[in-house]
């Protein structure tokens, strides 16, 4: 049979990518979607019963079998399979064009072992979905690399061993349903770290003095450097405690500084030192994975999971590379394309002689990838792609061509002026000098900012700090020699305080974590949302906000597992992993030591540490001191404030706010919290129709008011007698209350208090004598006209809303069951494969796009208004692509084997295993989601 006529089947992993593989590839090849892995660990609850009771049965892993683990096929991949296998008997050939690295190999493995070729089988890799790439990849294709499924398998393991031997300490010693994982937990402590420092910080002021020097017409500002030749402190001169870290610096106060500009006003200055020294400033390297993410953070506002979902659409469209990976190289064509567009848009002066080659300085980087690029051998500039980019697609592909022509451009070079001015200060503040010093930067010739600048992250700015005259930034000084006078126009005193470390961002998280080889660039966007979807961080504005279940599962994991938790071990994790890659290590051998400890290296196992708790104070870990014998305690339904200074049995306690932060948890304001929600509230004053009491509360559910009843008088016994039993007559219950969302519990004042407490208020009566009554239920405020009940749109309706206003509420016709068919909130255009418009509706579990025939939720970062068309087609694709959704009904288990994996893993052993069933369930990615990161 000649190559003309055989049928070539290739397996990608997105259907997003069919599209454009099949029209390059032509006929002969039929080109189909795993659409992802389609086989993975079940959750072992979800084993065969036979199975459970087995060495499978604690991790679907059998660790005394070499780490033998048991796959099953998803249940909404057994359909696709059923596709592709249907695909195989028809083809002559198979090609398996999953991603190029560790999960896309092991997907390409997987598919191996499920379908059972008996076929030739190729690999196919291919960085970039253009047709070049894609016509040269089938003609260079490779066998698959066991020793990358190998890294990719370890690590599964790992993970699961991980997850489900450490998150079960945490249900029984903090809180039921916590989770575990070997990169989520050193996230986590990173940012509980860092809140660490914030609240052991202590702010410090410091004063300085601006002036204002001028030579003629010409004048600059300086601020004040030293007083008699001994440098003023300045921010990065005090440690966090507040005090100078140095003695060598003169701390300067509120009164030497305005008694040193007060001296100076109008004296005659003198100019005691001139330099000047060149300035060049190189471009940034292409992006990898990470400083893609943080870029697009800085300067898009795009979290991580977010920029990767962009990018992922723009590279299986053929805009860009493959999007994970932490190589800074360029291939040759890239290199030309960026230099020939470079010199052809700004000239060819703005071009270095040679290209410029960048090396990875991250730990652990993986040279297997080019950096994130656009795609081609010549680059589309974004004017090019306009008009067939629109939103987040177009921003985030003009960075990456702006990063990448920028990277290949010539150095920024200009020059940097610094002056030093001597003022006298007439023996103010017992000082009789003053120096004040000013810099500025030139730039004479722009190179790569011609085309782009990489922005900087709040902790970088902060670290440079206010007093800082000398940032990059063009600032030009007169032209000045050393003796000149200058005119002191004008002097004020200009005071600071030390600030905190800066929370972390998504985007200096990433960038941590990647300084200290912690995770690989494909998981960065995975473990910022992980520890954001557990409960461990909380978001506000971009700072990344520890809670305090965070604290006391970082104190738990430090305390008794800081080998888990260490940086330098989880960096070496990711290095042992590379090693088992390149074939360094084996797969076994290293599992072998990581589970059950080496004795010869005195290396503990992961299996060793866990069986041992009861040295773990349960209540000891979970709480966080705050002094004064204050402390925050984390509890089955959340932190709540105790005051362990009472020395009651009983001590005071009070729920912790949501919008309160750690590190503003100070022992002031606990009290103040404390006072709030004491057990008597805040008297506000008597009802004057009652005489009682009336209190506002912080409670369980939220800030009330309520009313005091007196206590019921019982009835005096006769002397002699023993008082009677009598009957216990129904205490009656108070008035109470909840507070508007609008209203504040330290502000609320008797006559609100009242008016809250007189609801349901009596709107008026209808034509037909019933009653029609406004009050605040549990899902908002309402009105009731009997069992008539009808949503208000605001609270103040309650008091405010007229009879006539009532009456024409209810002359509107009340949906019932379904509500009115509301219009789109987006129109997306033509789905390309059904043919029909799609819409963005906002369903009863929210927001959806649909063609009429297909239904795709939205997902987290989907924003419903901005939607972009290739998002939406991209969703209904993925939704198709799993088949519909069937009501599965339950029934015993039916036994059926399926082969366990019998590939080859290399050429010295091979690996051979028995029969094993392929049975799952859906609930089994639920299960594994609430264990493993």
């Amino acid at each position: 049979m000649s190559d003309s006529q055989l049928r070539r089947l290739v397996i990608v992993e997105s259907p997003n990518k069919v599209p454009s593989i099949a029209s390059y590839l032509g006929e002969g090849y039929d080109v189909e979607a795993s659409v992802g892995h389609i086989r993975d660990l079940p959750n072992p609850s979800e084993l065969p019963a036979d199975m459970k009771k087995g060495p499978y049965g604690k991790f679907a892993v059998d660790v005394d079998n070499d780490f033998d683990p048991y796959y099953v096929i998803d249940a909404d991949k057994k359909k696709k399979v059923t596709e592709l296998r249907r695909a195989l008997k028809e083809a002559d050939e198979l090609y398996l064009a999953t991603d190029e690295d560790r999960e896309g190999e092991a997907i390409a493995w997987h598919l191996l072992e499920v379908l059972k070729p008996k076929v030739p089988v190729r690999r196919m890799v291919f960085n970039e979905i253009t047709r070049e790439a894609i016509q040269r990849a089938v003609n260079q294709t490779r066998d698959l690399d066991t020793r990358l499924v190998d890294a990719q398998e370890t690590r599964r393991i790992l993970d699961r061993l991980y997850g489900y031997e450490v998150s079960p300490v945490l249900w029984r010693k903090v809180r039921q349903g916590l989770s575990a994982g070997r990169v989520q937990s050193v996230a986590t402590r990173i940012v509980v770290e860092r809140e660490r420092e914030r609240m052991a910080f202590k702010t410090a002021q410091y004063w300085d003095v601006v002036g204002e020097f001028a030579r003629g017409s010409e004048a600059f500002r300086a601020r004040l450097t030293a007083l008699d030749d001994t440098r003023v402190a300045t921010g990065r001169d005090f440690a966090d405690d507040g005090t100078l870290v140095t003695t060598k610096v003169r701390h300067v106060d509120e009164a030497t500084a305005r008694a040193v500009a007060e001296a100076v006003q109008g004296v005659t200055a003198t100019v005691s030192a001139v330099s000047e020294k060149p300035y060049t400033r190189r471009p940034s390297a292409p992006f990898t994975t990470s400083t893609l993410q943080q870029e697009a953070s800085r300067k898009l506002r795009m979290n991580s999971r977010t920029a990767m979902r962009v990018a992922q659409r723009l590279y299986e469209n053929g805009y860009i590379t493959y999007m994970r990976t932490d190589s800074t190289t360029l291939s040759e064509s890239a290199l030309t394309a960026a230099r020939t567009q470079a010199r052809d848009m700004y000239g060819a002066e703005y071009v270095p002689d040679a290209p410029r080659r960048y090396e990875k300085k991250v730990k652990n980087a993986q040279e297997a990838h080019e950096a994130i690029r656009p795609a081609g051998d010549r680059f589309r500039t974004p004017a090019q792609v306009a008009g067939q980019l629109r939103g987040e697609e177009f921003a985030l592909y003009e960075l990456i061509w702006k990063r990448t022509v920028a990277s290949q451009m010539a150095d920024a070079r200009g020059s940097t002026a610094s002056v030093r001015v001597r003022v006298p200060t007439q023996g103010a503040a017992g000082t009789t000098t003053a120096d004040f010093s000013a810099s500025g930067t030139v730039i004479t010739f722009r190179g790569f900012l011609a085309a782009y600048e990489e922005g900087r992250d709040e902790e970088e700015t902060a670290a440079r700090g206010a007093a800082n005259a000398a940032r990059e930034e063009e600032r030009r000084l007169p032209k000045l020699s050393e003796g000149v006078d200058l005119d002191t126009r004008h002097a004020e005193a200009d005071g600071h305080e030390t600030s905190p470390p800066p929370r972390y961002t998504e985007a200096t998280l990433v960038k941590a974590m990647e300084e200290l080889g912690i995770g690989r660039p494909s998981t960065y966007a995975a473990t910022v949302t992980t520890i954001q979807d557990r409960g461990y961080v909380q978001t506000r504005g971009t700072a990344l906000v520890p809670t305090w279940l965070a604290f006391a599962v970082t104190r738990l994991l430090e305390e008794h597992f800081p080998r888990l938790v260490d940086y330098q071990f989880t960096a070496r994790l990711e290095e042992d992993l590379d090693e088992i890659s390149n074939g360094d290590i084996g797969r076994v051998e290293w599992l072998q030591r990581f589970y059950f400890g080496d004795e010869a290296k005195s290396v503990e196992g992961l299996r060793h540490l866990v069986e041992d708790l009861g040295e773990i104070d349960a209540r000891e870990i979970s709480t966080i001191p705050l002094g004064e014998g204050l402390v925050v305690r984390v509890g089955r339904y959340g932190p709540y404030l105790q005051d362990l200074a009472d020395g009651d049995d009983q001590p005071r306690r009070t729920s912790v706010p949501d919008d309160v932060a750690p590190d503003e948890m100070t022992p002031e304001r606990a009290r103040e919290l404390l006072a709030q929600s004491s057990d008597d509230g805040r008297v506000l004053g008597q009802d004057p129709a009652t005489g009682h009491d009336i209190v506002a509360k912080a409670g369980r559910y939220g800030p009330y008011v309520t009313e005091v009843l007196p206590e019921p008088a019982s009835e005096p016994a006769a002397d002699g007698e023993k008082p009677k039993r009598t009957r216990k007559a129904a205490k009656p219950k108070p008035r109470t209350a909840s507070l508007f969302k609008s209203m504040d519990l330290s502000t609320i004042d008797l006559e609100t208090a009242l008016r809250l407490l007189s609801l349901p208020r009596v709107v008026g009566v209808d034509d037909e004598g019933q009653e029609i009554t406004a009050q605040n239920g549990r899902y908002g405020p309402y009105l009731r006209r009997g069992t008539d009940s009808r949503s208000l749109t605001d609270e103040q309706q309650i008091f405010d809303l007229t009879l006539a206003e009532a009456l024409a509420i209810y002359a509107q016709p009340k949906q019932r069951g379904r509500a009115a068919a509301k219009p789109p909130l987006a129109e997306l255009g033509t789905d390309p494969v059904s043919g029909k418009p799609v819409v963005v509706k906002d369903g009863r579990f929210g927001p959806y796009v649909t063609d009429g025939e297909t239904n795709a939720t939205l997902r987290r970062d989907d924003d419903p208004e901005t939607l972009a068309p290739e998002r939406g087609f991209e969703l209904l694709a993925e939704k198709r692509a799993k088949g519909p959704t069937t009501r599965r009904t339950r029934k015993a288990p039916a036994k059926k084997s399926t082969a366990k994996k019998t590939t080859t893993r290399s050429s010295a052993a091979k690996k051979t295993t028995t029969a094993k069933k392929t049975a799952s369930s859906s609930s089994r990615a639920t299960g594994r989601a609430a264990r493993e990161s």
